[in-house]
């Protein structure tokens, strides 16, 4: 019965907050620009739609590894995929093994190039 207790008062994960491009763009402007990590396979970060000038490549099957460098960096960070979902899941993640200031750019890289960036 404490079991089940504990379960359902357990603290949920914290959710990411979400980052609209233009405010992308105002952070990335300032002289402290926040952290960008790209969480698409190489083959998307390379392909068509590129990626945002200075991100870095961290596909979400290998976030974990990327860890280390993220957390050295110790700057805010901003999650990046196709659309929302992978940078969604990747923010998360950061934020469960303790990154604080972790956001997603809504729309991903498609709202940024529909934004004509």
């Amino acid at each position: 019965m404490l079991g089940a207790l504990a379960r359902l008062f357990r603290p949920k994960p914290p959710e990411p907050v979400w980052l609209e491009v233009a405010a992308l763009r105002q952070r990335l402007a300032n002289a402290a620009p926040p952290l960008v990590v790209d969480v698409r396979g190489p083959d998307e970060f390379d392909g068509p739609l590129g990626h945002i000038e200075g991100s870095l490549n961290a596909p979400l099957p290998e976030l974990a590894a990327h860890q280390p460098e993220i957390i050295a960096a110790d700057r805010p960070v901003v999650c990046v995929c196709l659309t929302d979902r992978r940078s969604a899941a990747a923010a998360a993640l950061l934020m469960a093994a303790g990154l604080g200031d972790v956001t997603v750019l809504r729309g991903g890289m498609k709202a940024w190039r529909e934004a004509g960036l």
